[in-house]
């Protein structure tokens, strides 16, 4: 896709998410013919957004469970970019009104402790267990604006940021030898106002949250860019989406690592 087609895709995103209008495919002669169509459109789009939600400080990796896959009719993971001023913290408050519709997905984040060197082959989880330092409970903010599952155009979805709209994160637990558990054993639960509402496994995500991660990582290479120190990746939700109809408060705790919190208004 040339540069010119992917910048009128981006400001058409821009447009739809300011009027509010539902989410649906892209439309010719800009819509994306293939993945890397949609990572360009995606790009530019991030550029858009950066004025007003702050510089890229990390990545979010989506439809990494079976379960999540099947939800949206494909068989591979996505990624969309996280930018600084849309980072909360555990307590925070969202408002349902400030989204299309408002997701929430629960999930495994991690930080990076050094630049992982872009590789030629992908990548495993055993070499990128030592370029992260810090994992923790984390609740990933969605806005799907309405769409409609049945016919869901996933390129599109990728160049929409993979629909990110922000992270709420836990403190981070370090010292992997010491603290943490085995990451794929981990399990993670969901509740509504202190009313289980889901529960999952660190194995849901790709097998491993660091197998994610790995993903990330070789489709960054395959753009000419890679992950740096300080960075946070969103492994992947452990259950299906959450969609919040009315005021709540929803929590997320991984066993022996942490829990984090964010409230629906």
């Amino acid at each position: 896709m040339d540069e010119l087609a992917a910048g009128r895709a981006a400001e058409t995103l821009q447009a739809e998410h300011k009027a509010n209008v539902r989410f649906k495919a892209l439309g010719p002669p800009d819509r994306p013919a293939t993945v890397v169509d949609a990572y360009d459109i995606q790009q530019r789009f991030v550029t858009l957004l950066r004025g007003t939600h702050g510089e890229p400080v990390g990545y979010k990796v989506g439809l990494t469970s079976a379960a999540m896959q099947a939800f949206c009719g494909i068989d591979h993971p996505i990624a969309g970019v996280v930018l600084a001023r849309r980072v909360l913290h555990s307590g925070a408050s969202v408002r349902r009104a400030d989204y299309g519709r408002l997701g929430l997905e629960f999930e495994i984040a991690v930080r990076l402790k050094s630049d992982v060197p872009a590789a030629g082959m992908p990548l495993t989880a055993e070499a990128i267990a030592p370029h992260i330092d810090g994992v923790c409970a984390a609740i990933e903010v969605v806005d799907d604006r309405s769409a409609d599952y049945a016919s869901l155009d996933v390129l599109s979805l990728v160049a929409d940021n993979s629909w990110n709209a922000g992270i709420v994160l836990s403190e981070f637990s370090a010292a992997f030898s010491k603290t943490w558990p085995d990451l794929a054993d981990v399990p993670g639960r969901a509740s509504k106002d202190r009313v289980s509402i889901g529960e999952g496994h660190g194995r849901d995500i790709l097998g491993h949250p660091f197998n994610s991660v790995a993903w990330l990582a070789t489709q960054l290479a395959s753009r000419g860019a890679g992950l740096r120190a300080g960075e946070v990746v969103m492994t992947g939700a452990v259950m299906k989406t959450v969609f919040p109809e009315a005021d709540a408060s929803y929590r997320f705790e991984l066993e022996g690592i942490g829990s984090v919190e964010v409230q629906v208004r």
